[in-house]
């Protein structure tokens, strides 16, 4: 059964043909203020596995660095995913927009120098400060 989500809106709604993976938190401050929390978690699929089911012309495009894009509901701004320029066989989308997010487990926090200083989060997941080192296509 594939996984389904939404905006917050119900406007646009997709849904995902494979399991998520690299699922984490993100402290950089553009995560911090598209969502307007401390951070953001994410998990990868293919380009091609998150489909739009439902008001796909509403899905707004925002540059927001230089090394990836976002989408987000361009009704209601829910922050829906964001593809980077050195993966570009696959799409992150924002955990928490999933029908069911629960189902996907974060196994790490990236940018962590960036972190709100009064956000310590209750776990023991491993903690770096840009990205992971094993971060797939990034050059060293």
């Amino acid at each position: 059964m594939a996984m389904t989500g939404r905006c917050a809106c119900g406007t646009v709604r997709y849904e995902l043909a494979s399991e998520p993976f690299d699922a984490g938190w993100c402290h950089c401050r553009i995560c911090q203020l598209v969502s307007g929390a401390p951070a953001m978690m994410f998990a990868s699929v293919p380009v091609a596995d998150l489909r739009f089911a439902e008001g796909e012309d509403s899905v707004k495009r925002f540059e927001s660095s230089s090394f990836g894009h976002r989408l987000f509901c361009g009704d209601c701004g829910t922050p829906l995913a964001m593809r980077v320029v050195h993966q570009p066989d696959t799409i992150d989308f924002s955990v928490t927009t999933l029908d069911e997010p629960g189902g996907v487990e974060p196994g790490f926090h990236i940018f962590w120098a960036s972190r709100v200083a009064w956000f310590e989060p209750a776990d023991d997941l491993p903690r770096h400060d840009g990205f992971r080192p094993d971060t797939r296509g990034l050059k060293r």
